[in-house]
């Protein structure tokens, strides 16, 4: 049910990323909704299908991107295979867990789609790209992080009850 749940979500998601979201940037950067539904949705305790949600929405944000097919996802999987580490081996504490995975997910993504436009012959600025787009992304992405967590935390909850004891 979560996996026919995740394509109107995302398709939903996409357009607000795309279309609102972006017109509202801090500096050059802005929030990356999908990403932060992805590590939210990985680091709940009951979800099985996050590998799921990343390829719909990555595959989703990697068609409207103007990076390189494929490299959104790529960073996703990342960030989400980190976020499931880190819910399985290191924090019990999941907004903590968010933060981190927030943290070190958009410096992993962006740092990648900055690869990948250098590699298709962009000519950006390391020093700019990271004051202008990666630390302003990174700020809104963790002002963000929270409320997308407590939104998701509630739909596990409600895809993913806890078994009745008798």
């Amino acid at each position: 049910m979560s996996i026919l749940i995740a394509f109107p979500l995302f398709a939903f998601l996409t357009i607000v990323q795309s279309v609102i979201v972006s017109r509202f940037p801090l500096l050059n950067g802005s929030t990356d909704l999908v990403l932060l539904t992805l590590i939210a949705w990985a680091l709940q305790k009951r979800v099985r299908t996050a590998w799921h949600w990343c390829v719909i929405g990555g595959g989703m944000i990697s068609y409207v991107s103007a990076l390189p097919t494929g490299v959104p996802l790529g960073g996703y999987l990342l960030v989400v295979g980190m976020a499931q580490l880190l819910r399985r081996r290191v924090w019990q504490v999941p907004i903590l867990a968010m933060l981190a995975t927030t943290f070190l997910g958009t410096l992993l993504s962006q740092l990648i789609s900055l690869l990948a436009l250098s590699l298709v012959g962009a000519s950006i600025s390391i020093l700019e790209a990271i004051n202008l787009v990666i630390l302003p992304s990174l700020l809104l992405n963790l002002l963000f992080s929270i409320p997308v967590f407590a939104i998701f935390s509630d739909m596990a909850s409600w895809l993913y009850p806890e078994p009745l004891e008798v």
